[in-house]
């Protein structure tokens, strides 16, 4: 952990941040962390959710070992945002990482300019690895990173070791070897990139110094695009996808996009299962070496699953009966599946319907270590200690910002949601729209007419949030007019 003086900029924060060394505490006293992180899984992909089609026996397993929150946000819409807000504390807004690293460029036939954002989480962060490894944690990260390019990279954001993590969000060279990961070479051809991860892990486990308390980040690259299947189950789910399904996968318009309203990809729930495998595999792990009283174990997604593309084409995954998916702000897009399992604290079995977001795991991790809060590092969110004891009252408020244009047909907007309240911002439609999750969670019933003060109300809430924040805007396009008929690219999703 950096151990010098932390100047943030001023526009993230007017003030210096003095760091100091503290003693390394007995970890036979001391908590560890196991923390699951998929790519682009969806709140609904998990049979603890409700799943049907996808069968995760090991992830409902977990939920029923601790809490399962029905309420779990992510703080953006897609990958880098929310991974850098659950290594800070902070919101993306703050950490000026508001899309996916690169991003996709600005085109001419749109009518707004998306602002630019960094591409990398600045090295003065203090991200929740360099915390713990202050006071003595050994700490290992397996999987995705995509928070930078070379020297950016999880060992230069306080991890020890790093298997696998670098700048790109996809697994470069497909899931199967040979790959061409610059930090993960392949040990036999045909080697499933899942499987490998987690043979790491295991031999992490295995291989740690006994002295010392741990954090094991395991940052899937499932279930993110290229869909490639997991040959260990493929033949299962083709067999019940042919057996339960007739006709067309149904879908349905999602203003320029389309959306898919079934799940029924085999390739995909394979791929799904293969996560939940490893899962199974690692709290197996956990038992066996007798860990498993004093770990922690998070599971969580950066994003909700994608589902949705330009019109006449659609995504893998459906995220029903939320609306929409990945890249989007209804609650498609930022609900994920949220399980932790904090022996001594949860009870089995039990479920937290009050929302929490993905800022919360720093300073809840710190709390469940029993080590002091750091609340001018991760300022945007708060312990969870209280809610997983079993305490839901108290309201919140969040707040989404995503100013970009997106692959998914996304277009620059932000939200809010306050208390049950929720609103959209569509800055490219120049409209709004409002829903009461409460009575409306799948955000089918526009209440943005009905309920005109409250909309205001919201509407001014979120544009003082972000005068705050110093959150960056659209701007108009000034030669939208004589561009908009020129050939547009191809836009990917990332």
């Amino acid at each position: 952990m950096k151990t010098t003086k932390l100047c943030v900029p001023l526009r993230l924060c007017a003030l210096c941040i003095f760091i100091t060394a503290a003693p390394a505490l007995d970890a036979a006293k001391q908590t560890n962390f196991l923390f699951f992180l998929v790519d682009d899984m969806g709140w609904a992909d998990i049979g603890a959710n409700g799943s049907t089609f996808h069968e995760t026996p090991n992830i409902d397993r977990l939920a029923k070992s601790g809490m399962r929150f029905t309420q779990g946000y992510a703080a953006g819409s897609v990958c880098s945002p929310t991974r850098a807000s659950i290594m800070t504390g902070r919101h993306p807004v703050r950490v000026d990482i508001t899309d996916w690293i690169p991003g996709q460029a600005n085109h001419p036939a749109n009518p707004l300019l998306h602002p630019e954002d960094r591409s990398h989480l600045p090295l003065e962060e203090v991200t929740i690895a360099e915390a713990l490894k202050e006071h003595g944690y050994q700490t290992f990260f397996a999987g995705k990173w995509h928070l930078g390019d070379k020297g950016q990279w999880p060992t230069d954001q306080g991890f020890d070791i790093n298997i696998g993590g670098h700048h790109r969000g996809s697994p470069p060279g497909g899931y199967y070897a040979p790959w061409n990961n610059p930090v993960l070479k392949a040990k036999r051809k045909g080697e499933y990139l899942t499987e490998r991860l987690t043979e790491e892990s295991v031999k992490f486990l295995e291989d740690r110094d006994e002295s010392k308390p741990f954090l094991l980040y395991l940052s899937y690259y499932n279930i993110h695009t290229p869909i490639q299947a997991y040959k260990k189950h493929i033949d299962h789910y083709q067999t019940k996808a042919a057996k339960a399904f007739e006709g067309k996968t149904p879908t349905e318009p999602e203003h320029d996009g389309t959306n898919r309203l079934r799940q029924d990809n085999s390739a995909l729930a394979s791929m799904v299962a293969a996560v939940d495998d490893s899962v199974g595999v690692l709290l197996a792990k956990l038992t066996e070496l007798k860990l498993d009283e004093n770990t922690v174990v998070i599971f969580f997604s950066d994003n909700g699953g994608l589902s949705t593309l330009q019109r006449g084409r659609f995504g893998p995954g459906c995220n029903l009966p939320l609306r929409a998916g990945k890249g989007w702000l209804y609650e498609g897009g930022v609900r994920e599946p949220t399980i932790i399992r904090a022996p001594g604290v949860t009870q089995p079995g039990s479920v937290s319907h009050k929302p929490m977001v993905s800022m919360d795991f720093f300073p809840t991790m710190l709390d469940l270590a029993d080590l002091p809060a750091q609340p001018k590092l991760h300022i945007d969110g708060q312990s969870l200690l209280s809610q997983l004891k079993g305490n839901d009252s108290g309201m919140r408020t969040f707040y989404w910002h995503y100013p970009h244009y997106h692959g998914s047909a996304w277009k620059p907007g932000a939200s809010i949601r306050d208390g049950d309240w929720k609103l959209i911002e569509f800055y490219h439609y120049k409209n709004h729209e409002l829903y009461n999750l409460a009575n409306d969670p799948g955000e089918r019933h526009n209440l943005a007419k009905a309920k005109p003060a409250e909309a205001k109300r919201l509407r001014a809430k979120l544009a003082a949030w972000q005068k705050r924040m110093g959150a960056k805007m659209p701007t108009p396009n000034s030669d939208y007019e004589s561009k908009a008929k020129r050939p547009v690219r191809k836009q990917k999703t990332k």
